[in-house]
């Protein structure tokens, strides 16, 4: 690696490029070739969209971009995250650089000197002051997207789409993305509407990546390494050990197991149905605390264990704490003490007890944690400091873990190749694996990354290596216009541009792309069936009118025979149909013809072939101009409801209900708005109003959707609930006349303890009526407070707003206060 001196002095014999140089004398390590094109591309004033494996340092391209900003006086970047624990993170990152003064956070719930020259912020957040056209907006001159392939979530990526396409012309755009498949496919959308967008693609780890199969207490190789072999040959060992002792199913999907003929010496049977095969000898799995030890002996240490479920993370943790297992020393020990007494010295004592804060203390001294959604944010942000530091040696987290966080390992371990995705247990996808693994290896410090899958029964050595292999996967538009996106685009634009705007989503770009070849099959069709045409064309008369003929009565007679049970009626009426049928075909001039049969055979091909091409011409129908013709469907409900009013000279604008629906933003907009447009919620105090506010966000788990209706808070509480899901009822049957998918039933699973929680009730009993982990509360939590601080804002009742003020202050407080810091 060259030294920041001699990076320096290449920096002004590059005189075209002079930041790049400049910039990149300051970094730990040399620019990878990726990384000096992107910031090449933005130097040039392009924007740029780099896709790039995860922990190939991506966010450097970002990191010039704002180095560029702080070249001219007054310039103003902003970072967007697609979670708050990441843009705090870079938050950290960026004042480290920069110094507090010029660097802000915004994520909602946290506003840090939100008038600085960078600012930190979530996607929600940048999305609403471009609506709002904040003058946050004045001298923005670059935009990074980090995690932009988040673009493809369904609940959230629409937000993505919008920021992309509202952006000021002139703002430079830095797209970052884990590696996809169709990154050309999306940095052509980006040039489109962006305009001027280089495309940087590189598929180069820059720490290799070993992949191993653990075999009892036996690190494998997944593919073969003898010499003159590809590296995507999988380790035949491997192989006749699935031969041998792998599961397969019977007939009944009934696992068949294969004894182990690694050691044994003996000739290969097949395997009984249903059962296993005599003498076998099955493989069992280490468990934690052995696999634990195995990798600490063999130096891969730090090591991330995948394991998708909470439940399966806590238990992971107790496990290496009942064998009594030790991964410090004494001096790490009490550096582990010191900085959980400095980042938790704010939460009050009375909670430590509830928050299990003393065992999990005792857990991190061992150098083992857990890492999942349901951990309280700040116990959370705890473990990834000490893994970072490498205090904590081995965390069991689920794949939340794996969504951009700072936090690579040595080592990543995947127990189960198969997870459970809220209906089914489904295998994990290639794009899932590469994120997971990515973790992997630390720049800098690892000579390479070790990913160690774990063998288990009916474990695919194949099936494996095809997933290690393929390290990309597609990005797809989940786009599609809210009721909140129509009213700010017609108040900023009018309907028509509104409509076109729309058009240019990456969602419609993606559908137009398929019209193409759809249409090329229409039109290598329609040449076809121009052949098919002559060679059916008969003498004796128009041989399609004879050919129609022959279908419906061969249709008939088919239907007839299939459907003997039929009403006596039915019958008569079909026979009396294929009598007429016959007569006409025996009328007809071409039933006489003496090439008939070889005309009916083209026929027959013209008409199957003119079926197919009906169907793709109606794909292409269904295609184009969908997400127009969606925002047709959502005009068309605000205008039924008043949110939007046509003139005489047929313009389309705001009522004063419309434009209060300008500054409610989530999945339930019209709900919201309709409550307050209708008084719903009058009379509400505070607590009862932050119950109303949970009941609007809370989403329960599939088996807990009708838990907790029987423990409402009494009185105006219930009432105001019943009268708001009646309006849900209405609103969706509303979208359901227009052809929209609608919501989801309100859910008052955690109604009660929300409002026990805003009247100051005590965070023990709170959490047992929510029955649910502290980190979840938490998270709902500052959901309700996101709902809360907008109806404050937006209702024009004064009793309401100051009750949703006090309701906001009784939500965040304790435990949810401290997270919100």
């Amino acid at each position: 690696m060259t030294s920041p001196a001699e990076r320096y002095a290449a920096a002004q014999e590059a005189p075209e490029h002079p930041q790049t140089g400049l910039f990149a004398a300051r970094q730990r390590f040399d620019l990878d070739p990726f990384q000096i094109a992107g910031c090449h591309a933005l130097e040039r004033g392009r924007s740029v969209l780099v896709a790039a494996p995860t922990g190939a340092g991506k966010t450097i391209v970002g990191e010039f971009a704002i180095h560029l900003a702080m070249q001219t006086p007054g310039d103003k970047a902003f970072y967007t995250t697609p979670m708050k624990a990441l843009s705090n993170q870079k938050f950290r990152e960026l004042v480290d650089v920069y110094g507090a003064d010029e660097v802000g956070l915004l994520t909602g719930d946290t506003n840090i000197n939100g008038s600085a020259r960078i600012v930190v912020m979530t996607t929600e957040v940048l999305r609403n002051m471009i609506y709002a056209d904040s003058e946050a907006l004045r001298d923005l001159r670059y935009v990074v997207m980090d995690e932009v392939h988040y673009l493809a979530d369904r609940f959230r990526g629409a937000v993505w789409e919008e920021v992309i396409i509202h952006l000021p012309q002139h703002v430079r755009l830095v797209s970052l993305s884990a590696t996809v498949s169709n990154a050309e496919e999306f940095g052509d959308w980006l040039d489109t509407v962006r305009g001027d967008t280089e495309v940087i693609v590189s598929e180069i780890r820059p720490v290799p990546l070993e992949q191993h199969v653990l075999v009892r207490d036996d690190l494998l190789p997944l593919f073969d390494e003898r010499a003159g072999l590809a590296t995507t040959t999988v380790n035949q060992e491997l192989v006749r050990m699935r031969s041998f002792t792998g599961s397969t199913y019977d007939s009944n999907g009934r696992a068949q197991a294969y004894s182990s003929g690694r050691h044994a010496g003996r000739s290969v049977q097949r395997p009984q149905r249903g059962g296993r095969r005599p003498n076998a000898r099955r493989i069992e799995r280490s468990d934690r605390p052995e696999v634990v030890q195995l990798l600490d002996r063999a130096n891969l240490l730090p090591a991330i264990f995948f394991i998708f479920s909470r439940v399966g993370c806590d238990a992971a943790v107790q496990q290496v704490r009942r064998s009594g297992l030790r991964l410090t020393s004494v001096e790490e020990r009490a550096e582990i003490r010191a900085i959980v007494a400095e980042r938790t010295r704010s939460l009050q004592d009375e909670d430590l007890g509830v928050l299990g804060y003393f065992e999990w203390v005792d857990n991190l001294e061992r150098g083992v944690a857990a890492h999942h959604a349901g951990l309280l944010p700040a116990f959370k942000e705890v473990v990834e400091e000490l893994f970072q530091r490498k205090l904590v040696k081995v965390v069991f987290a689920t794949e939340t873990l794996a969504l951009g966080i700072n936090m690579p390992a040595r080592t990543v371990v995947l127990e189960k190749m198969e997870k459970f995705n809220g209906e089914a247990r489904v295998a994990i996808t290639s794009g899932e694996y590469t994120q997971l693994t990515g973790r992997a290896g630390r720049r800098g410090i690892d000579v390479e990354g070790h990913a160690v899958v774990q063998w288990s029964e009916g474990i695919d050595p194949q099936a494996v290596a095809a997933l290690a292999s393929r390290r990309t996967y597609p990005l797809n538009s989940s786009f599609r216009p809210t009721y909140n996106m129509a009213v700010n685009l017609i108040d900023l634009f009018g309907k028509e541009r509104a409509r076109q705007i729309l058009e240019s989503s990456f969602a419609q770009f993606q559908a137009d792309r398929a019209v193409v070849g759809l249409a090329r099959q229409v039109r290598e069709a329609e040449e076809s069936l121009v052949g098919y045409q002559r060679s059916m064309a008969c003498d004796h008369g128009d041989f399609a009118e004879y050919g129609a003929l022959r279908r419906e009565l061969s249709d008939l007679e088919k239907k007839t025979r299939q459907d003997s049970h039929a009403p006596r009626s039915a019958r008569d009426k079909r026979m009396k149909r294929i009598q007429s049928l016959r007569g006409q075909m025996q009328r007809h001039g071409c039933h006489r013809c003496p090439d008939r049969e070889a005309h009916a055979r083209w026929a027959e091909r013209y008409w199957k072939l003119k079926r197919q091409t009906d169907r793709v011409r109606r794909q292409i129908e269904t295609r184009t101009g969908t997400v127009a013709r969606v925002f047709d469907r959502v005009v068309e409900v605000l205008e039924t409801l008043d949110y939007l009013t046509v003139s005489k000279n047929g313009s389309t604008s705001l009522t004063d209900a419309g434009r209060t629906m300008r500054r409610i933003y989530g999945e339930r907009d019209l709900l919201v708005a309709e409550s307050l447009r209708q008084g719903l919620w009058r009379g509400l105090d505070a607590p009862s109003l932050a119950a109303m506010a949970c009941c609007l966000v809370y989403e329960p788990r599939r088996d807990e959707a009708n838990a907790g209706e029987r423990n409402l808070p009494r009185g105006a509480f219930r009432a105001a609930y019943d009268r708001t899901t009646t309006l849900w009822a209405e609103l969706d049957d509303l979208e359901k006349d227009h052809h929209l998918p609608g919501t989801e039933p309100l859910a008052a699973g955690l109604a009660g303890a929300m409002h026990s929680w805003a009247r100051g009730g005590a965070l023990d009993r709170v959490l047992v009526d929510a029955d649910m982990a502290a980190g979840d509360f938490v998270r709902w939590a500052k959901q309700t407070i996101d709902l809360l601080d907008q109806l404050s804002i937006v209702t024009d009742d004064p009793a309401l707003a100051r009750n949703a003020r006090v309701a906001l202050d009784g939500v965040r407080r304790g435990i949810v206060a401290y997270s919100s810091m």
